[in-house]
């Protein structure tokens, strides 16, 4: 009885907090990955589930910062077909490699997740405030939007953080601007994931429908709040909840 009520109630009150964190701070999806853990889910179908179901938040974002995108075709080409290669890239690879590589990586992915959040704001102070009239890195902006969807397709934790990151190493433009690529290539590996995972893999569709609304309705208002609500001690939340989880998955 206790179960027939407690999971649902706890993809609910989740799939909120994922889409509010993630409008406020990112990294919202490691909170739902362990829940899903949590229901009894193997970790291949959570993985799945979880990034079938945060797709919706990455429209909500990209349409409301689409005017931020305009200006730079070019970049924004490029790293969108970067995105569509390497996020299918991902998903082949997270279907076709054996279990025991997933259960071997993922854990180093959530670590590595867990790391970029807890020092995103210094590895900006350290690239400092860029020159928005430079040329972008195109080789380095291409190939790391390529790996990191790379990573996307394969465990789409946190992967709001790493394209980010290398949106900022490699690309000139103002935060603004970035974030708003950065929202619209989530989107886009969403999209691919979400095609390739509704056809050939595990997703536990009952778990998408329960989290879906709720992480859209957080999207929402985390975006409302985003600038009233402590976005450093949401994030380190979330930095704590992941290295818990990478360390369960490792000694389990």
């Amino acid at each position: 009885m206790f179960t027939e009520w407690f999971e649902p109630v706890l993809l609910v009150v989740v799939g909120f907090l994922s889409g509010a964190i993630n409008a406020v701070a990112g990294g919202g999806s490691l909170l739902v990955f362990p829940a899903l853990l949590a229901t009894g889910m193997p970790p291949l179908v959570a993985n799945v589930t979880n990034s079938v179901a945060q797709g919706p938040g990455f429209v909500g974002a990209a349409i409301g910062q689409r005017q931020d995108l305009k200006g730079n075709s070019r970049r924004l080409w490029l790293t969108s077909a970067a995105a569509v290669v390497g996020s299918a890239l991902g998903c082949v690879l997270l279907m076709v490699l054996p279990g025991k590589v997933f259960d071997a990586v993922v854990p180093a992915l959530i670590g590595l997740s867990a790391v970029l959040m807890a020092f995103q704001n210094t590895i900006r102070k350290w690239l400092g405030t860029p020159d928005e009239s430079a040329p972008d890195r195109t080789m380095f902006l291409v190939l790391g939007i390529f790996f990191a969807s790379i990573y996307g397709g394969y465990f789409g934790g946190a992967r709001s953080v790493i394209l980010i990151a290398i949106l900022v190493l490699a690309a000139t433009d103002s935060m603004r601007r970035l974030n708003a690529l950065k929202s619209w290539l989530g989107m886009i590996g969403s999209a691919v994931t979400l095609v390739v995972y509704a056809l050939i893999a595990p997703v536990d569709w009952i778990a998408v429908l329960m989290l879906v609304p709720t992480t859209v309705l957080g999207g929402f208002v985390g975006g409302k709040l985003a600038q009233k609500l402590p976005a450093t001690l949401l994030r380190y939340l979330v930095v704590v909840i992941a290295a818990g989880v990478a360390v369960y998955m490792v000694l389990d």
